[in-house]
C-alpha cells in the first residue's frame, strides 16, 4: 500500500495493490467489497465517485472505489482506500 497525505486532520487515502490466487472479475470484487460490513464502494467513474478523505472523516466505514485490474499482472487488482485514521 502507498499512503498519501492530503490536508484534512483526521483521514487517509491508501492506494492498495493486491494479487489474488486465482483471476477474480472486477464486478465480483466489487460486490463483496459492497456486502462486506464497515466498507462502503463508492466506484462510478462516469460520475466521478470515487473515495475522497475529507467525506470519510467522522466516520468509522472505510471507502473503497477506483477498482481496477492490472495491465501487467492477471490476478493483479489495483483499489482506492480511504478512512478516518483517528477512529
Amino acid at each position: 500500500a502507498t499512503c498519501v497525505r492530503i490536508p484534512v486532520l483526521s483521514a487517509h487515502s491508501e492506494s492498495v495493490y493486491i494479487e489474488t490466487k486465482e483471476v477474480a472479475p472486477i464486478e465480483e470484487v466489487k460486490a463483496a467489497i459492497a456486502a462486506f460490513p464497515g466498507a462502503v464502494l463508492e466506484d462510478d467513474v462516469a460520475h466521478q465517485i470515487y473515495p475522497q478523505a475529507i467525506k470519510a472523516v467522522g466516520s468509522r466505514d472505510t471507502f473503497v472505489g477506483r477498482i481496477r485490474k492490472d495491465l501487467d499482472a492477471e490476478k493483479g487488482i489495483h483499489m482506492w482506500v480511504v478512512s478516518d485514521n483517528l477512529l
